[in-house]
């Protein structure tokens, strides 16, 4: 079966290029006008993959991408975007995007990031059922998980480093390795996009269990009373 993609684009003669590529590579491709519509069509069907302008008529990308996630927070999003700057970019993966291609951009590259968050999007099951640290819980046949027996709502990529930072505890856990096991050996986009689902995860955990490793990652320390 074709994986399916969305693709929602303003520039009618880019849309059509970007459609008319990923088609040729024997994936199913939707398109939509601006970002309203393309809400609504995201609504009536199942994607794979949703690849988004920022600048766009009545809805703009940043804010489709937030309502997109509150619909399926595990379906992997790709900005396509004039916007370059470091800042835009950054605010890209706040709201959670997967990568962040800029125009003009490489049809070649594109592909290669759209199989490479594809890729990402397959779960690796993890032999036991619940990993423990101190007052947080994984529960890894429903992925779901909890402080102190709350539950805490966390993205696929959120628990997969909890996962992988209690693995390895007392242990460092890399940069590189958080992308090759969370994100896929073959993650083309910014390392940064690390640090921005390392600050959510703070902030829903409501405790300081994760210390940065300057120069190096990320290790599970226990909270000091």
């Amino acid at each position: 079966m074709k994986n399916k993609i969305l693709v929602v684009e303003d520039d009618l003669k880019i849309q059509e290029l970007i459609v008319e590529f990923l088609s040729s590579q024997n994936y199913e491709v939707h398109s939509s006008n601006d970002g309203l519509s393309g809400y609504e069509k995201f609504k009536e069907e199942k994607y794979d993959l949703v690849i988004l302008d920022v600048m766009m008529l009545k809805l703009d990308g940043y804010s489709l991408c937030k309502m997109i996630r509150n619909i399926d927070k595990d379906i992997p999003i790709i900005f396509l975007t004039a916007l370059g700057s470091e800042e835009d970019e950054i605010k890209g993966f706040e709201v959670d995007a997967d990568d962040y291609i800029t125009k003009p951009f490489s049809f070649n590259v594109l592909i290669k990031r759209v199989e490479a968050v594809l890729k990402r999007k397959k779960v690796i099951k993890d032999e036991g059922n619940r990993l423990d640290f101190e007052k947080l819980s994984l529960d890894l046949s429903t992925y779901k998980a909890y402080i102190s027996g709350n539950e805490i709502e966390l993205t696929l990529k959120e628990f997969n480093i909890l996962r992988l930072l209690i693995n390895s505890y007392p242990g460092v856990v890399s940069r590189e390795l958080l992308i090759e096991k969370v994100w896929g050996y073959d993650y083309y986009g910014d390392t940064r996009v690390i640090d921005t689902h390392v600050k959510n995860i703070r902030k829903k955990l409501g405790v300081n269990y994760i210390r940065t490793v300057k120069g190096i990652g990320y290790v599970l320390e226990k909270e000091v009373e």
